[in-house]
C-alpha cells in the first residue's frame, strides 16, 4: 500500500518561483513543486510540455533561470532520465554501483550490487555498451534503486520493458518507503503507484491532490473553467472596445491606462488560444477482404544458434479480429508478428493470407522511414501535394497537422524528429494507405497520454483486422478481443479477452502470488451464479439516459449561442454571470450521463455473453 505524505513535514526536494526558457520558448513560469517522504506524484503533460526539463531541474542536471531548487540536506535522490547515458567500457555491475557514491551502503557495495541485479535479472559482468535498450533501461533502473534513496525521480521508467518486468517495478516501487516522482505513458501503472499528480501544460506547473486516476476529471474541469473565463474575456473585450470607440479620442489622455489593459486582456485571450491541439487520426477506407485473413500452421522457427522461438503454432485469423501478442522481451514477438504477414518465411509449417487482404505494417524499429526523406516526400514519395483520406483529397499539410505537425516542418528530414513525431509521421503515413489489416509492433511507444487515447478510440472503431504488438496493458485492453501469450520453449497460446482476463487468469491458476505484496486474486465459489441480466433500477436507468443526454446536448448548444453574443456581458452582467456557470455545470452534466450510459451498456453486453455462456 502507498503511504500519505505527511503535510506537516518539510519537503525533501522543492522548486520555489521557479521560471525556466529556452531563448523565446517558456518552459515554466513561477513554478511550485514539492516532494516529501510518501508522496507518489506522477509528472504528466503533452510530448513537448517540459516534463523531462522540470525532471531534470528538480534533479539538479539544469540550472534555473530564476527561483529556488531546495534540498534537505542529506537527502538521497535516485534519477532515472528518460535516456539513460552509459560510460562504455564498463561492466553492468560498475555502471550500477555508481549510483552508491556518497550512501551510507557504499561500504557494502558488493553485496548490495548483486542483490538489485539479481532482482533485475541483469548480469553484472557484461558490458554496459552491449546492452538492449531494455537492459540499459533496467540496469538504469538497478543504479537509481541501490543506495535505497529517500526521493526517486523515474522518467519513463517503463519504456522498452516487457509486462514481467513492469509489475515487477510496480510492486517494488509499491513497497518504497521514500518519496517518488514518475513520468510515463502506462496510464495503469501510474494508476497504481500515484496520489499526486503535477501537470505541465503551456508553460503552467498545475498541482492536484489525488492521482492519475483523477486526472481525465480535474484537467477536463480545468480546460471547461479556462473556456467560461475566455468567455467571459470575449464580453469584456467587446465592451471595452466599444466604450474606447465611442470616446478615446476626447479623453486620451485619461485614458491611455484603459488601453494598455485592454491589450493585456487582448494578449491574455492569444494565450488561452494557444492551447496545443489533439490529434486527429483518419483512416482512410478498408477494402473488404474476404473472411479469411491468414491461416498458420504448424509454424516452427528458430534463431541462427538454434533457439527456439516459435513452436508448433496454429491459428486462423477471420475478418475483424483483433489480436495482442504478449511475451517477455526477446522471447519472439516480432519474429512471429512477421511470421504471419509473410515477412518471414518459417523453418517449419505454412502460413496461408487470405484473398484481397492489404496489410501495413507499423515496425518497432521504424526501419520503413527513410531518415535522408523529408516530412512531405515521406507521405508523397511520388511528388504531389495531396493524399487521399477517407475518400477525399487532403493537402499533405493539412493532414499533417492533423498529427500535430507545424507547416515548417514538411521540409524537414525525418532525421530530425524526435521518437514522438517519427510515430506520429509513421501513423500518418499508414492511416492514408487503403488496408485491411492493421499490424502494429509496439505503436504506443513515445505517445503521450491524449494521443495514446485517441489512437486506442480510433484502434476500437476500426472495421478491419488489428494484430498488435505492445507492452501497454491498458492499450491491450481497449483495443484486442484475444491475445497470443508466450510461454517456455516457444509455446504461443491464443487466450479470449484483453490483458487483463489473461492476467487474471494466470493468477486464478497460481497457488501463490504472482509477486509479495500482491492479494490473489481468487475464483467465485462455484455455487455462485452470476446475474445474466441488469438489475431493474439499471436497467430502468439506462432507459432514461438517452433522453437526458439529448435535453442536456440540446441546453449545452442553447448556453453556447447565448454566450456568444457580444452585448450579453455589457447589457446584463448578471445574466452573463449565470449562463457561464450553468453552461460549465451542463457540460460536466452531459459528460457524466454519456459515460454512465457507456458504462452500463458494457455491462449489459458482458451479462448477455455471460448468460450465453
Amino acid at each position: 500500500m502507498t503511504r500519505q505524505p505527511t503535510r506537516s513535514s518539510p519537503p525533501l526536494l522543492a522548486l520555489r518561483g521557479a521560471a525556466l526558457s529556452f531563448g523565446d520558448r517558456v518552459v515554466f513560469e513561477d513554478a511550485a513543486v514539492a516532494l516529501g517522504a510518501g508522496d507518489r506524484a506522477c509528472l504528466v503533460g503533452r510530448n513537448g510540455s517540459g516534463k523531462t526539463t522540470l525532471m531534470r531541474t528538480l534533479a539538479g542536471e539544469i540550472e534555473l533561470d530564476r527561483g529556488e531548487r531546495f534540498v534537505q540536506p542529506g537527502t538521497r535522490i535516485g534519477f532515472l532520465p528518460q535516456a539513460p547515458r552509459v560510460e562504455p567500457g564498463r561492466t553492468v555491475a560498475q555502471h550500477v554501483a555508481a549510483g552508491l557514491r556518497d550512501s551510507p551502503l557504499e561500504r557494502r557495495g558488493d553485496h548490495t550490487v548483486e542483490s538489485i541485479l539479481d532482482r533485475l535479472d541483469l548480469d553484472g559482468g557484461r558490458a554496459v555498451d552491449t546492452l538492449s535498450g531494455g537492459e540499459v533501461r533496467r540496469a538504469g533502473i538497478a543504479r537509481a534503486l541501490v543506495s535505497q534513496p529517500d526521493l526517486l525521480l523515474l522518467d519513463e521508467p517503463t519504456n522498452h520493458l516487457d509486462l514481467p518486468t513492469i509489475a515487477w517495478l510496480e510492486d517494488e516501487l509499491g513497497r518504497f518507503a521514500g518519496g517518488l516522482l514518475l513520468v510515463s505513458h502506462d496510464r495503469a501503472f501510474l494508476r497504481t503507484l500515484s496520489n499526486r499528480t503535477i501537470w505541465i501544460d503551456r508553460g503552467a506547473v498545475r498541482r492536484h491532490s489525488a492521482g492519475f486516476a483523477g486526472f481525465a476529471e480535474w484537467s477536463a474541469r480545468v480546460l471547461a473553467e479556462e473556456d467560461v473565463q475566455a468567455a467571459r474575456l470575449r464580453q469584456r473585450i467587446a465592451s471595452e472596445t466599444q466604450w474606447l470607440r465611442e470616446g478615446l479620442t476626447a479623453r486620451r489622455k485619461r485614458n491611455m491606462g484603459r488601453v494598455r489593459q485592454l491589450q493585456a486582456m487582448r494578449s491574455e485571450k492569444a494565450e488561452r488560444l494557444a492551447r496545443p491541439g489533439n490529434v486527429r487520426f483518419t483512416l482512410a477506407e478498408t477494402e473488404r477482404s474476404g473472411d479469411l485473413v491468414l491461416q498458420a500452421r504448424g509454424i516452427e522457427q528458430r534463431t541462427p544458434a538454434g533457439q527456439v522461438l516459435v513452436s508448433g503454432f496454429s491459428a486462423t485469423l477471420k475478418r475483424g479480429d483483433r489480436v495482442g501478442i504478449i511475451g517477455r522481451n526477446g522471447v519472439g514477438k516480432t519474429t512471429l508478428l512477421r511470421l504471419l504477414i509473410g515477412e518471414l518465411k518459417p523453418d517449419r509449417g505454412r502460413v496461408r493470407i487470405g484473398f484481397g487482404v492489404a496489410p501495413v505494417y507499423f515496425d518497432q524499429r521504424r526501419e520503413h522511414l527513410n531518415p535522408d526523406a523529408t516530412v512531405h516526400d515521406t507521405l508523397c514519395p511520388g511528388g504531389g501535394e495531396t493524399v487521399e483520406i477517407g475518400g477525399r483529397s487532403r493537402h499533405v499539410v493539412s493532414y499533417l497537422q492533423d498529427f500535430l505537425f507545424e507547416p515548417r516542418q514538411c521540409a524537414s528530414p525525418v532525421s530530425t524528429l524526435s521518437g514522438g513525431e517519427r510515430n506520429r509521421l509513421l501513423l500518418a503515413r499508414l492511416f492514408s494507405r487503403r488496408h485491411n489489416l492493421l499490424v502494429l509492433d509496439e505503436p504506443t511507444n513515445d505517445l503521450d497520454v491524449e494521443t495514446l487515447e485517441l489512437l486506442e478510440q480510433v484502434l476500437a472503431d476500426y472495421d478491419g483486422t488489428i494484430l498488435l504488438v505492445s507492452h501497454d496493458r491498458d492499450f491491450l485492453d481497449g483495443v484486442v478481443t484475444s491475445v497470443l501469450a508466450f510461454g517456455p520453449n516457444g509455446a504461443v497460446v491464443e487466450h479470449a479477452g484483453g490483458y487483463s482476463d489473461w492476467a487474471a487468469r494466470q493468477q486464478d491458476r497460481s497457488p501463490e502470488p504472482a509477486s509479495r505484496g500482491r492479494p490473489v486474486r481468487r475464483r467465485r465459489p462455484a455455487n455462485r451464479t452470476p446475474p445474466r441480466k441488469l438489475s431493474h433500477r439499471d436497467q430502468r436507468e439506462l432507459d432514461s439516459l438517452p433522453e437526458r443526454i439529448d435535453v442536456l446536448t440540446a441546453e449545452v448548444a442553447r448556453l453556447r449561442v447565448t454566450l456568444e453574443d457580444a452585448d450579453l456581458y455589457r447589457r446584463d452582467p448578471a445574466l452573463f454571470e449565470e449562463t457561464s456557470a450553468r453552461f460549465a455545470r451542463a457540460g460536466e452534466e452531459l459528460q457524466a450521463a454519456e459515460e454512465r450510459w457507456l458504462e452500463l451498456e458494457m455491462l449489459r453486453d458482458v451479462l448477455a455473453q455471460a448468460g450465453q455462456g
